[in-house]
């Protein structure tokens, strides 16, 4: 019976010991939330897919790029004469979100649509198009099966400013816990990066300076991402956009021009041609303030392939004149003293990768890329188009000015010098997040979203602890018994029978 007692014992031990271990140990369920963002650009947008743990870290969730889906057409402002067709064109990246997100999360994912320079001109020249596209998008996001957060036209200053958080963000330099950090691409001994942002409308240069001096306070913004403070300079330069930057050196090119219709434009490649009607040229506030009656309806362009003359046509486009500030970039707007490294990013990632200026380990020098962008623009329409037959003609044609005014913008308009040049990285990626100011956007915004309490184990440390002890303990015990039981003396063993 004492045997029997015995094997009873362990054996419930032994469970007991196992099923305490399998249950505590077994993997804890995944508590993930998903936010979407669109990032309505001027020339095209992007649905962004984002993940992050419900719980949250100093106030600021950990967020993931998970999915982009680049949707097909135009940007949004690009419908201002068929505003009923912005909304159904983001459908086919909203069902590719459907498809990423599990559905029974759907309804609690919220979706927030961002649209920058393209609508900001919009609304400038005509805000009852803007309105009506805006409200097209409104109808299609709150028909999809997702929390509908809000679609509206960012300001610059927003846009910078995420840009901002994003560089910083996945370069680790808010020094968030429990992310697996990505190696520094920059290597600053500051503690932030600065971030260089170049669209089609309006290009944004954002950076925290060493010493904030009381100057342009409409230049500041305020965040506090994982526990700390940060004191942010940014400006935004609408017009400043590669798009609208070649839109406005044209109508100055047109201005200064005695011809009757043509145009030699040292921007383009020489054999290059092409047509631009003068009421499209002159209809956005852009250049609208430079029109001018001409007795022609059409302006013929014939490229000329020279970098130099470009480059010179561009930094007319910089007004350093005027300055009412200790220390300005252009057209009597403040900036502080350049500091630290930078992530450039957008077109400006695009321009330099076209060019193979962004392949190598460390940021190439300034008289390289000026170089190479220099030999670029020097080729023949009738070499550069079959060498890159899968681009689409208007954007290969614009590779040479995009690169001379990158140039320009960096060196003439904002001042880097040989020296600080060094200190530019282009980026596209950094992991498997794009940069750009939507991840920016979105972990703000996690701000807004109540934190949970992490899903935790049955037992807590100590009782496991406790509990492992208490059953190894029974275990061993019943087992030394038994052992005493086999290895008494035959006399000890009669007299227990």
């Amino acid at each position: 019976k004492i045997l029997l007692f015995l094997g009873l014992l362990s054996t419930l031990a032994a469970i007991a010991l196992i099923a305490v271990a399998v249950t505590q140990n077994k993997p804890l369920p995944k508590n993930i939330k998903y936010g979407i963002v669109l990032d309505a650009g001027s020339s095209h947008t992007n649905l962004y897919v984002y993940d992050w743990p419900a719980e949250k870290e100093n106030d600021t969730g950990v967020v993931q790029q998970v999915e982009v889906c680049k949707v097909e057409g135009p940007g949004i402002s690009g419908y201002s004469h068929a505003t009923e067709k912005a909304g159904p064109s983001l459908m086919q990246c909203l069902r590719r979100a459907e498809e990423v997100i599990p559905p029974n999360q759907h309804p609690e994912t919220p979706v927030y649509l961002g649209a920058t320079a393209g609508m900001r001109l919009l609304s400038l020249e005509n805000k009852s198009a803007a309105d009506k596209v805006l409200s097209s998008v409104e109808k299609t996001l709150r028909s999809a099966p997702f929390n509908f957060q809000g679609a509206r036209i960012i300001s610059g200053q927003e846009e910078g400013a995420y840009g901002w958080i994003t560089i910083n963000y996945l370069l680790g330099s808010f020094k968030q816990s429990g992310w697996t950090k990505f190696l520094h691409i920059l290597k600053s001994i500051s503690e932030t990066s600065g971030a260089l942002d170049l669209g089609g409308a309006s290009t944004q240069i954002t950076f925290v300076p060493d010493e904030i001096p009381y100057e342009s306070p409409e230049s500041w913004l305020h965040f506090r991402l994982y526990g700390k403070d940060y004191k942010v300079y940014t400006h935004s330069f609408l017009c400043y956009g590669k798009d609208q930057a070649l839109q406005q050196k044209l109508a100055r090119d047109l201005q200064a021009s005695t011809s009757n219709g043509s145009l030699l434009d040292p921007c383009f490649h020489q054999g290059y041609q092409r047509t631009v009607n003068i009421s499209d040229l002159f209809r956005n506030p852009c250049t609208s303030a430079q029109k001018k009656q001409l007795p022609f309806s059409q302006l013929y362009i014939q490229g000329e392939g020279d970098y130099q003359k470009c480059r010179r046509n561009i930094q007319n486009l910089f007004n350093k004149t005027d300055c009412p500030y200790s220390s300005c970039s252009f057209n009597g707007i403040y900036l502080p003293p350049l500091q630290g490294d930078f992530g450039a990013f957008s077109a400006f990632y695009f321009v330099m990768n076209f060019l193979n200026l962004t392949s190598e380990k460390s940021p190439v020098a300034l008289d390289k890329v000026a170089s190479a962008v220099q030999s670029f623009c020097a080729r023949h329409w009738q070499e550069v188009k079959p060498a890159y037959h899968q681009i689409k003609e208007k954007y290969l044609s614009e590779y040479c000015f995009s690169g001379t005014y990158i140039l320009s913008l960096l060196q003439n308009g904002y001042e880097f010098t040989e020296e600080n040049w060094q200190r530019i990285h282009f980026l596209g990626k950094i992991g498997s997040s794009d940069a750009g100011w939507t991840l920016g956007y979105m972990l703000n915004l996690t701000n807004m979203i109540p934190a949970e309490e992490p899903a935790a184990p049955p037992l807590s440390h100590g009782s496991y602890v406790g509990l492992m002890v208490l059953c190894s303990l029974v275990l061993v015990s019943v087992l030394l018994l038994a052992w005493l039981l086999f290895h008494k003396p035959k006399c000890l063993q009669k007299g227990i029978v």
